[in-house]
């Protein structure tokens, strides 16, 4: 077994136009002074990295992996979360998905994927020459809008898209395989990957590729009533990534998993800030160190209650307290006693 890595902090909720949350020596200062041993990256974030001049120029890693050294920090991941979505967009939301893009592709959704996939290829050089082997993303989705069968899905619907997908992803998860980067694909709603049954559609349709991987967050898996624990068991070999995020699930005679179109703070599923959701991380962190997860666990803060500032102080300790150092002696030691192999047939009343 491995001691788990941590903790942590995932940048992107925390960029911003103010300091010190606008560049990376500043956001690096602000996340060491909190107790953080690494910075998740977030690649679309331009204020705090150039992914584009990360995939050519080794001298610009070295820099990036220099200024948070300074503050005894490291790079945990990349995250691609924005240009996954980007890949796999259905139209009902063209006009919402165009507002993460840059402007020459907006109003063309075939120049956008385009864009996308240049991004996440680009990614996945830097992450090599970063000496990562880990990249969060998003899946995409071209089937969310028909999550719930009514008008009834026609036949074959499910499977045209996820063999879509699988084939806007395969020369992406063949490229991160050339730089030797796991391609983690956060399990979230709303996204075409959202639970196991969809994981295993898609990683069937890439030919169960060896970089397809799983970004574990329970987070999303409270607010769609999934058992997270039986998750990690059934799906532990394929988990190299871990946000750390809280929820509560608290419906009620008026609403339930679909929230009634309200807003996060008037939902029956929210996301927490650590420690005040339902997530059950002692038995997660025991299960995640039973089954030898070497990475990190990252921060993640989203709340809808909790100020930032706060939810990345309490992260720190939250984390600390959670993460099991690996044993390397046996508790029951001391009562055994040396057996040889007769003794051993004595025992067993073998002749």
């Amino acid at each position: 077994m491995k001691t788990i890595q941590g903790p942590s902090i995932h940048l992107a909720q925390f960029s911003d136009v103010a300091a010190p949350f606008n560049d990376l020596p500043s956001i690096a200062a602000w996340a060491a002074q909190l107790g953080y041993k690494a910075v998740q990256l977030p690649a679309w974030e331009e204020r705090l990295f150039d992914v584009k001049l990360a995939a050519e120029s080794q001298a610009y890693c070295d820099q990036v992996r220099g200024v948070l050294a300074e503050h005894g920090l490291v790079i945990s991941e990349l995250t691609t979360h924005i240009f996954g979505q980007l890949l796999a967009v259905h139209p009902a939301y063209d006009v919402l998905c165009d507002g993460f893009a840059p402007p020459q592709v907006r109003g063309n959704p075939a120049a956008r994927t385009a864009w996308a996939r240049e991004r996440l290829l680009l990614a996945a050089r830097a992450s090599r020459r970063l000496g990562l082997t880990e990249m969060g993303t998003f899946s995409g989705a071209l089937a969310w809008p028909y999550l719930f069968p009514f008008p009834q899905r026609p036949p074959g619907l499910i499977e045209t898209a996820f063999d879509e997908l699988a084939r806007r992803w395969l020369p992406i998860l063949d490229a991160c395989d050339e730089n030797g980067v796991n391609l983690c694909y956060e399990i979230h709603p709303s996204e075409d990957l959202h639970d196991g049954v969809t994981f295993e559609m898609f990683h069937e349709r890439v030919g169960g590729h060896q970089r397809c991987a799983i970004l574990f967050d329970p987070s999303h898996f409270v607010l769609q009533q999934l058992n997270y624990l039986d998750y990690l068991d059934i799906y532990k070999d394929h988990i190299r990534m871990f946000h750390v995020k809280d929820a509560e699930f608290n419906p009620s005679g008026r609403q339930g998993i679909y929230g009634g179109y309200q807003s996060w703070e008037n939902r029956a599923g929210r996301f927490r800030s650590l420690g005040d959701g339902q997530v059950d991380f002692k038995a997660i962190f025991s299960k995640l160190t039973q089954y030898d997860y070497a990475g990190w666990a990252t921060v993640e803060w989203e709340c809808c209650l909790k100020h930032p500032d706060q939810g990345a102080r309490e992260g720190v300790d939250f984390v600390n307290r959670h993460i099991i150092e690996v044993t390397d002696k046996v508790f029951d030691d001391f009562a055994g006693v040396p057996i040889d192999a007769a003794q051993l047939k004595q025992l067993l009343g073998i002749a």
